[in-house]
């Protein structure tokens, strides 16, 4: 049994740079969102501005959770509730679309990963009202909620091409993967951000940030984890500059009302990684390198990728969205662009425009939340090729390695 999209309800928590892309994304998919939390004023203001009916003032995310009206949770708050808000909302049978990193600790997330390995209770499957249109089919027979972790580099048509090209073996076996994660929005010493502080965002900043949509967007392409890591970070900018009380991402702040703090999280580094086997045959032990920086100058968010075969190789740029570069030794390289020959098929139902109409990222979280409430609303029959809770498990326990590698100076397992 499958159900219209339209009939699926979101609420959003947080209303940030980064809530209203999901409302975006959802409004564009059809789903009704039905509700917002977060601070009294941003909240309802954000209501206003996109027309949310149901208002959560003060942070009061538990009263929005007890809503009828809210079938799947997006939650876009800071990295320090991720845990607690997703354990909230999987009490209360929501489904959850978890913004990165899914939590703090490894030994938090495993949390979530537990609770999703238990029964549902009964009284969440039976539940009469509102919700209950949009909650059986994932509920029968005692599935947990969908839970995803916005991963949303995933569903970029050119990773999915770039994925379809490796597990095909039309680049033959893969020798090694190099690329980049690069920005400038936090150069300067008076550029500030909640995601600077440890406390807020965790101890990885620039690789927990930016760096961990490289690595799944990598082990996505290749289907395989990367097993150990090998990581050198840096603090370019030991104290920087803050404003007095907190601000939008993004925002002008004058320098002079501005007061110096520690800076406990790194600037830029350069991780080493080894995956491990894929299940198609063509990844096994494959080394991989990348550069992360948010003090780049020039680059204000170019996530680069090379994959390299023993038949060809494939590049793609971010910056770049709709185009990869196909490499081979002894014949002419190819530029293939998306909508067009050689970039269509593997991308079906990802792409939803003509070659020559570009689409970038508010396009690959339209596509990612298709793809979650694809697998909501058919009770579970679409392919998972969004992130789960175990991917974003693995993610953290990953950073608690680099930043472990980065210390001790040697090779850690993860």
């Amino acid at each position: 049994m499958s159900i219209p999209l339209h009939s699926l309800r979101a609420g959003v928590i947080g209303t940030g740079f980064i809530g209203p892309v999901h409302i975006e994304a959802l409004k564009r998919l059809g789903v009704q969102v039905t509700a917002i939390c977060g601070s009294t004023k941003s909240a309802r203001a954000t209501a206003d501005q996109w027309g949310i009916p149901e208002v959560y003032g003060d942070y009061d995310y538990r009263a929005m959770l007890a809503s009828p009206n809210v079938d799947v949770i997006h939650i876009t708050s800071p990295n320090k509730v991720h845990v607690e808000q997703s354990l909230a909302a999987l009490k209360a049978g929501k489904h959850v679309v978890c913004e990165k990193p899914l939590g703090m600790t490894s030994k938090e997330t495993a949390k979530i990963v537990k609770a999703l390995a238990a029964p549902v209770a009964a009284d969440v499957r039976g539940r009469k009202g509102a919700s209950a249109v949009a909650n059986p089919p994932p509920h029968v027979g005692g599935y947990p909620p969908v839970f995803a972790v916005n991963y949303m580099c995933r569903f970029f048509p050119a990773v999915l091409q770039m994925r379809a090209l490796v597990q095909r073996g039309d680049l033959g076996q893969i020798m090694h993967v190099q690329g980049h994660f690069f920005q400038d929005w936090l150069q300067m010493p008076t550029d500030y951000n909640w995601r600077l502080l440890a406390s807020e965002g965790g101890k990885l900043r620039a690789v927990g940030d930016i760096g961990t949509h490289w690595i799944d967007a990598v082990s996505f392409i290749l289907g395989a984890k990367a097993e150990a890591a090998f990581a050198h970070l840096e603090t370019f900018h030991k104290t920087r500059l803050r404003p007095a009380g907190e601000v939008q991402t993004f925002a002008k702040v004058d320098p002079a009302t501005m007061v110096p703090y520690k800076v406990n999280t790194e600037d830029f580094g350069s991780v080493l990684l080894k995956f491990g086997k894929s299940e198609h045959g063509f990844v096994n032990g494959v080394h991989a390198n990348a550069s992360i920086s948010q003090v780049a100058a020039g680059w204000k968010c170019d996530l680069y990728v090379g994959i390299y075969g023993t038949k060809g190789s494939v590049q793609w740029s971010l910056q770049q969205p709709n185009e990869i570069l196909l490499g081979r030794r002894d014949e002419p390289n190819q530029i293939l662009q998306r909508g067009t020959a050689g970039f269509s098929a593997d991308v079906a139902g990802f792409t939803d425009y003509p070659g020559g109409h570009p689409e970038g990222f508010p396009d690959s979280h339209k596509m990612h939340y298709r793809a979650v409430y694809e697998h909501i609303a058919s009770g579970r029959q679409t392919p998972v090729l969004f992130a789960t809770a175990a991917d974003g498990h693995h993610e953290v326990k990953l950073c608690e390695a680099i930043l472990k590698s980065s210390t001790a100076r040697k090779w850690v397992k993860v």
